[in-house]
């Protein structure tokens, strides 16, 4: 068999193809816009600094929905509150083999047990379940039985109770509160992509929500908050930042928590994040320390970047934070992306339906440049 490339395929790619999909626009959408020039994140008409810890993660999700199912009502707490404890009867699959597992790919396990469909009951069961799964399978990887959900709780003290075994302080659920508002939304990023080209071919919203958590798993989307604290943990202490962050880039590392794929300013769910752990400092939550230390590496970062990339524009991510927030509400980090999808849910949907009632199928194009057949002799 000939292996012979087509000569004339790098012109071909050269010509036409986008790696990555770089600047193609690909839906229209009224859900969110993300505008990296000007360092703004606007979901359905708010900037997300309007949103976040001030309006309650129910109501933020009520605003993505609005439009897309026909009996939504004005309080969706009650609902999302009985969402939770119908799927905490899936917690009783939770075997040795999926305890095995990474909390988020346990947490997707248990969440294909839910029957695919389009309506909203289905929607608020897929919301639910990482909210519920993920507490469930961090307490049984750590010898804990998993706890039942309060339906009359709000979502985001519900998630802290049953993590911790007991109620969280009220500064804690609305810190998580806060950061699930933070990332519920953020244009069309790989995992929303992943759900939406899912939704496109009418699977249901189970299986767009399973593609989405699928995207978000990978390192270089939402997987990426854990290497943070072991960045943190390495550096130590503040004057070791500059030395530590100089030495990680002569390795090649990429420095977790900076540098956007759109934003060319701050990501401005950083700055979000950022002054909702300012807030857990001043009311007492164990973490000045380390606030101390992450704000010294992002001076130290951003310095170290402009000197060694001064044609580039990298700054702090939402990445940052949220693995300083997290960790401050007593998740371990290798739960950190089944928290983000616990946000990250209520989007994907958003977007599955918008994607099913006004767009097609999505199917792209692709230029071959493998080998071609032989000319008969």
């Amino acid at each position: 068999m000939s292996n012979r490339v087509n000569p004339d395929a790098e012109q071909i790619i050269m010509s036409n193809a986008i790696d990555g999909l770089e600047g193609v626009v690909a839906a229209e959408t009224v859900l969110s816009e993300v505008d990296g020039a000007a360092g703004r994140l606007i979901i359905r008409g708010f900037p997300v600094e309007a949103l976040a810890g001030r309006h309650s993660y129910e109501e933020v999700l009520r605003l993505l929905w609005d439009g897309f199912f026909e009996d939504l009502p004005h309080d969706l707490g009650p609902a999302l509150g009985q969402a939770r404890v119908d799927v905490f009867r899936e917690v009783a699959a939770l075997d040795e083999g999926l305890r095995s597992l990474s909390p988020t790919e346990a947490a997707r396990a248990l969440t294909a047990r839910i029957a695919d469909g389009d309506g909203l009951d289905v929607a608020l069961r897929l919301v639910a379940a990482p909210a519920v799964f993920v507490p469930a399978v961090v307490r049984a990887k750590a010898g804990a039985a998993p706890v039942a959900p309060d339906p009359r709780s709000s979502h985001a003290a519900d998630v802290l109770r049953m993590i911790r075994g007991e109620a969280a302080p009220a500064a804690l659920a609305g810190a998580l509160d806060a950061y699930l508002v933070t990332v519920s939304d953020h244009g069309l990023n790989a995992s929303t992509f992943a759900a939406r080209v899912v939704a496109s071919t009418h699977a249901g919203l189970a299986s767009a929500v399973l593609a989405g958590i699928s995207a978000l798993k990978g390192p270089l989307h939402g997987g990426a908050p854990g290497p943070v604290i072991e960045m943190l943990d390495a550096i130590g202490e503040a004057d070791n930042a500059a030395a530590w962050l100089e030495a990680a880039l002569d390795r090649g590392d990429r420095l977790m928590g900076f540098g956007h794929r759109i934003y060319r300013v701050r990501d401005p769910r950083a700055d979000a994040l950022k002054g909702v752990i300012r807030t857990l400092a001043r009311e007492g939550a164990a973490l000045p320390g380390r606030l101390a230390l992450a704000e010294a590496v992002e001076n130290a970062a951003l310095e170290v970047l402009r000197a060694r990339k001064p044609g580039r524009s990298l700054d702090v991510n939402v990445e940052l934070y949220t693995a300083l927030l997290l960790e401050a509400l007593e998740f371990p980090p290798d739960a950190f992306t089944g928290v983000f999808a616990m946000g990250r849910a209520g989007g994907w949907i958003a977007h599955a339906r918008e994607q099913v009632i006004g767009g097609r199928l999505i199917r792209p194009q692709s230029i071959y440049v493998g080998p071609r057949p032989l000319e008969a002799a």
